[in-house]
């Protein structure tokens, strides 16, 4: 039996992947008169009063809401709500596996922005934070802005930033091992959607200098006509070189390869014209841009993919758990800020001494990382 035949089987037999459980026993008409009427309507009077009292008396202060309209679910692209909704229910037990956060799946049958927008306000006051997922682009960027400015709770697009922060993670640990600073090395990012500009964002403003991204059509660069507003905003602020071309030309002299691609774009070759030590992020998943062996055997010294049966796995799962548990408790948005901070947690999880090639991340498993980027984001939001 493959594992998608496992799978399937799982699926079926278990008709999705959490339930709701109550937190109290109701035995007696004493425990139904206070947790309903007529006690209930006590903390219903109060927070009438004061709305902000709901994350003292309710889910909202520990509740998420994982939101996508199934336009871009996975590899597997616009497979509708319906099909969206396993990936959503996984999402949401990685939330309370890993960061005791509740979530609750909500498949949107809309791929309207304004009305994906309308409708995540409406339902808003049930939750604490909103987390963005498996939205195309470029809609999922003006609708992760939106929300930021609209709503008072955490918004939080996780195919964005969620990649991007264990991206830089993953680089922080891996520049030590090559003995190369942010100041001189040339990063080239695969993939101009959401994650690749997410990420040379975060590389710009952890003061990485020297980003080319690349699409299907080559290097984004000021001088092209881009796929849209988004990357032609981006284009001004990296390629300080104005090196034009395909990949390749990218990649000659540059120093990382992060990719959120396709299978197998990246060759043997290309990272022969990289300079010394080159570090391959490949990210495409199932199949990365280039297999970790092929890019060891062509020079890789440092080799990362989104996959969990190969080394240095680079999965979001490190950071969106802590992110929320403390931006919910903060009751702030996710700004740069706290990004940079979480990623540099993150990258603190593997002492020195078990630092190497192999063993750039924290395991997912390891639930410190999330306590961790929870308490470093209150103790931003406290000043201390």
């Amino acid at each position: 039996m493959n594992l998608s035949e496992e799978s399937l089987i799982f699926h079926e037999k278990f008709h999705g992947k959490f339930e709701i459980v109550s937190k109290i026993a109701i035995k007696n008409s004493h425990d139904l008169a206070i947790t309903y009427t007529p006690g209930v309507s006590e903390p219903c009077i109060k927070i009438a009063k004061n709305p902000e009292l709901a994350y003292k008396y309710t889910v909202k202060n520990n509740l998420v809401a994982v939101v996508t309209d199934g336009s871009a679910v996975l590899g597997l692209g616009n497979i509708g709500p319906e099909a969206a909704l396993p990936v959503m229910e996984g999402k949401c037990i990685l939330f309370k596996e890993f960061g005791g956060v509740d979530a609750i799946p909500i498949c949107l049958d809309t791929q309207d922005t304004e009305e994906i927008i309308k409708t995540i306000k409406y339902i808003s006051p049930v939750f604490g934070g909103i987390n963005l997922e498996d939205i195309s682009a470029p809609r999922c960027f003006e609708i992760e802005e939106r929300l930021k400015k609209e709503l008072g709770i955490p918004v939080f697009h996780d195919d964005q930033h969620g990649t991007a922060i264990v991206v830089l993670a993953a680089l922080i640990n891996s520049l030590k091992l090559v003995n190369k600073s942010k100041d001189d090395i040339r990063v080239v990012v695969n993939g101009g959607g959401s994650a690749g500009i997410a990420i040379v964002k975060l590389l710009l403003f952890y003061g990485i200098k020297d980003i080319i991204l690349c699409d299907l059509k080559g290097i984004i660069s000021k001088k092209k006509k881009n796929i849209n507003v988004f990357q032609d905003e981006i284009a001004k602020i990296i390629n300080p070189n104005y090196i034009e071309g395909d990949l390749f030309d990218a990649l000659n002299g540059s120093d990382v390869f992060i990719g959120v691609s396709a299978p197998n774009v990246l060759s043997g070759d290309m990272i022969k014209v990289m300079n010394s030590d080159p570090i391959i992020f490949a990210l495409a998943n199932p199949v990365p841009e280039i297999m970790p062996n092929i890019a060891l055997e062509y020079g890789a010294k440092i080799v990362g993919t989104g996959r969990s049966d190969f080394p240095n796995q680079i999965n979001n799962v490190l950071a969106f758990p802590g992110i929320f548990r403390g931006a919910i408790k903060a009751k702030i948005q996710i700004d740069d800020f706290i990004k940079v901070a979480s990623a540099e947690i993150i990258a603190s999880m593997v002492e020195d001494k078990d630092l190497n090639e192999f063993n750039i991340l924290p395991k997912a498993f390891d639930k410190r990382v999330s306590e961790r980027i929870a308490n470093k984001i209150l103790s931003l939001k406290t000043g201390e």
